[in-house]
């Protein structure tokens, strides 16, 4: 089954280092304005996911979200959650390390559009994080 989330190897070694210094974290996929609708790393726990986000899946061992309103636009298409140098903003976790989280897509094909699972809230994703 494919992904709706996936992670460049040069991503995970940034993530992975981020973990090194704050612990568990989770991304969260913004949805414009500031930041420019970009991935944001958050410690775990320093963002609150709930009913208005939906769980995409898991890289590098860190949960992803994204707002649902943000969903019904890309829905149809694989997020690749990819590194680049540069700034990006300030309350992501990778700033300060001088490169910037970006998002690249790709659409699915039917068949593997035809295969997703259905997205999960994030609330109900949360309260079966609680429980684990």
């Amino acid at each position: 089954m494919v992904a709706r989330v996936e992670v460049t190897e040069a991503a995970v070694k940034v993530i992975e280092r981020l973990k090194a210094l704050h612990g568990p974290l989770l991304f969260h996929q913004s949805g414009g304005c500031c930041d420019g609708s970009a991935p944001m790393c958050y410690p775990r726990g320093e963002f609150k996911v709930g009913a208005r986000d939906i769980h995409l899946g898991v890289i590098a061992d860190t949960p992803f979200f994204i707002g649902a309103a943000q969903f019904e636009y890309w829905s149809h298409t694989q997020l690749i959650i990819d590194v680049v140098p540069g700034r990006g903003s300030g309350f992501s976790l990778e700033a300060p390390e001088g490169v910037r989280f970006l998002t690249r897509s790709r659409v699915f094909t039917d068949d593997e559009a035809a295969g997703l699972p259905a997205p999960v809230p994030g609330d109900v994703w949360a309260q079966g994080a609680a429980a684990a």
